[in-house]
């Protein structure tokens, strides 16, 4: 793997990586647009909040977490986020209707 690679996996994008059944969905989008639909299951920790609510509703540092938005853009910050705060294995699911279709979910 070439350091830009490495570099865009680390910062960028995870959204292609396959999905643990035992992840942990993380929405980052605001309670408003998680309020018009989201995925069954999933936690709604704002991007603004993330480093402070981590630790709390993400106590497991070693469970795989995937984080998503509308687009892949904040979910991507909020991995780099939770990389930076010692958590393992984040994905960064992309957008919202993506990730549905990748696993199988619905949005309610």
């Amino acid at each position: 793997m070439s350091f830009l690679s490495a570099l865009r996996n680390l910062f960028i994008e995870s959204s292609h990586e396959s999905i643990p059944e035992d992840a942990v969905l993380v929405d980052v989008r605001s309670p408003g647009e998680v309020s018009r639909g989201g995925i069954l299951g999933a936690l709604n920790i704002p991007l603004a909040e993330i480093a402070k609510k981590s630790t709390h509703f993400l106590p497991e540092k070693e469970k795989p977490t995937v984080v998503f938005c509308a687009s892949g853009m904040r979910s991507a910050s909020a991995r780099r986020t939770l990389i930076s705060l010692g958590y393992i294995k984040v994905i960064n699911g992309g957008g919202i209707s993506s990730l549905a279709k990748r696993i199988g979910g619905r949005i309610n």
